[in-house]
């Protein structure tokens, strides 16, 4: 379709711009072969050849120094007139200190006066007509039909185009993405219709950036915009200014708040889709930050990235060589005289061949965003299981012990044939490997929780509500899920002798559980005070370093032993 429409045998129509008779003839010259030349002396005669130019006009060559109306002038009137904008204008110039502000003016390209090389300057026409071309008609058909702006896919073949034919090879260019914070908030209390005006105002902010700059923007997915743009001196205040505006808008009551990754540490060797990605590791370093709204791509963070991707590569290999180890930490019974053994959590921990031992929160963060979280839960599963097997024969004494269940695993339809198959590998009862999930799955999908809940509780298996209290959806999600404990969130326990309102919250959530008739596990305790104020607020499990830190199942062995 592209060389039906724009390799035709048509000439295209190049205008040049230039008080000088003698110029416009040198350069004219140079190009007639090629293109359909048509003069201007000035910027106003300029405007009246396109206006009365049968044939749309394909590049404009402006010199700028001219009577009437200079090179600047006619530049700042064309950004104004959205036809005539649509042009890309190559300045000439024997002002090399100029260069720069000619293109933050709005210029694509400049040539150097007194002309020389003439299949240079050929070869630059050539490649800035094409690349415009390809760009209207991707304008044309490649397009977000919400914002107007590029789609994603379209978005990165334009810069890949853009890359190849080296038209951004003297720029210094900027990759930026831009989010929404919580915009799914907005969707949720406001309505999709005045989501879809917050995206739109967004929109029409980007496409002003880049109509006044060397570059394109794209609406990415969702809340997710793309910018690549000659490089910004000042951040911040562009991030200002577009909140600023999109706080206009009438009759929102919501305060808009946006985050932006940039990008300025660009290998031309890494694909569109890799360098918009390190922008938006970027951005996400500063989700949920309300202090700092833009995060910065930077060699730490490249490193960050290499090590990560070594993570992910390795875990196939250090789950089949057992290179992850499964510590367990004790949970004490407190309301009967001398605190008593009565269960364990399994915690993951790996000793890479290489890298040594790696801390959780490495990992498991990095796991649970990449899905692989799956394989390491049905790993540890499966290793708490032996355990529990290994002890009975052992020692003739059946310790539960509490795994965890990660968001993913809540989709996965095979989940109860998985977790019965392992406790019937090892003869096990289901209640035996005891399962907690976290009160923010129900936030992701609450209907689906309840049905694995019910399911699993039918088949014997109990189940405890991880960090409880730290979540929007506590209350409602304790009037439709079956549980077995609620196990309160460490924070509380640790503040609760710093600040009555933590101290509060433990009360509160110790009288929830009376009232479920479930028993409350305190995670998190590390003082005696601690566990003299659960005991006296009628807490019924305590979990922490008072007693153990997470342990091999060797070390473990002595709190039951005897």
């Amino acid at each position: 379709m592209y060389d039906e429409l724009y390799h035709g045998e048509k000439k295209r129509k190049v205008l040049i711009v230039d008080d000088e008779s003698i110029n416009r003839e040198l350069l004219g010259n140079m190009l007639m072969d090629k293109y359909d030349v048509i003069y201007a002396a000035n910027g106003k005669e300029a405007f009246s050849c396109i206006e009365s130019s049968k044939d749309k006009v394909s590049l404009i060559l402006l010199d700028l120094m001219m009577p009437v109306m200079d090179g600047y002038e006619f530049i700042k009137l064309y950004k104004e007139d959205k036809k005539v904008s649509q042009i890309p204008i190559i300045v000439m110039t024997s002002d090399a200190d100029s260069e720069a502000e000619i293109i933050k003016a709005g210029a694509v390209d400049f040539i150097k006066k007194p002309y020389s090389m003439p299949e240079v300057i050929l070869a630059r026409c050539e490649r800035i007509i094409d690349l415009f071309e390809k760009k209207r008609l991707i304008d044309s058909t490649k397009i977000d039909e919400l914002t107007g702006l590029y789609s994603k896919e379209y978005f990165f073949e334009y810069i890949k185009q853009m890359r190849e034919s080296g038209f951004v090879d003297e720029v210094d260019m900027d990759v930026i993405s831009i989010d929404v914070e919580n915009f799914h908030l907005i969707n949720e209390v406001y309505g999709h219709s005045k989501g879809d005006i917050v995206l739109k105002r967004i929109a029409e902010i980007l496409e002003k950036q880049v109509e006044n700059r060397i570059g394109i923007a794209a609406r990415s997915d969702a809340d997710t915009f793309y910018m690549y743009v000659d490089s910004i001196e000042d951040y911040q205040t562009l991030l200002d200014d577009m909140m600023k505006e999109i706080s206009s808008i009438s009759d929102f009551p919501a305060s808009i708040r946006l985050r932006m990754g940039v990008n300025k540490t660009i290998d031309d060797n890494e694909s569109p889709q890799k360098i918009f990605e390190h922008a938006r590791m970027a951005c996400n370093l500063v989700r949920g930050d309300y202090i700092h709204q833009i995060g910065y791509y930077d060699r730490a963070l490249h490193d960050k990235q290499i090590y990560n991707e070594k993570l992910v590569a390795d875990i196939d290999a250090s789950i089949r060589n057992k290179d992850f180890v499964v510590y367990y930490q004790p949970k004490y019974s407190i309301q009967h005289g001398d605190p008593i053994l009565t269960s364990a959590e399994a915690l993951v921990r790996w000793n890479h061949p290489t890298l040594g031992m790696i801390s959780p929160g490495d990992f498991i963060p990095l796991f649970e965003n990449n899905g692989l979280i799956q394989k390491l839960d049905k790993y540890v599963w499966g290793c708490a299981a032996s355990q529990i097997k290994k002890w009975k024969d052992k020692y003739n004494v059946a310790i539960p012990i509490s795994v965890n269940v990660s968001r993913i695993d809540i989709y996965d339809p095979e989940l109860e044939n998985t977790l019965i198959d392992i406790v019937n590998a090892y003869d096990l009862k289901p209640h035996e490997l005891q399962l907690e999930i976290t009160e923010s799955a129900y936030s992701d999908d609450a209907t689906r929780l309840v049905e694995v809940v019910n399911s699993l509780r039918k088949k014997d298996f109990e189940i405890e509500m991880d960090d409880f209290g730290t979540g929007y959806s506590s209350l409602n999600m304790l009037t439709t899920i079956p549980i077995d404990a609620l196990k309160m969130d460490m924070s509380f326990v640790r503040n609760m002798h710093k600040d009555n309102t933590s101290l509060k919250l433990v009360e509160l959530i110790i009288d929830i559980s009376r009232f479920l008739d479930v028993p409350v596990i305190a995670e998190g305790v590390e003082e005696q005070s601690q566990l003299d104020t659960l005991r006296e607020l009628g807490c019924d499990i305590i979990q922490g370093y008072y007693f153990s830190k997470p342990v091999p199942a060797e070390e473990f062995e002595k709190f039951f032993v005897g």
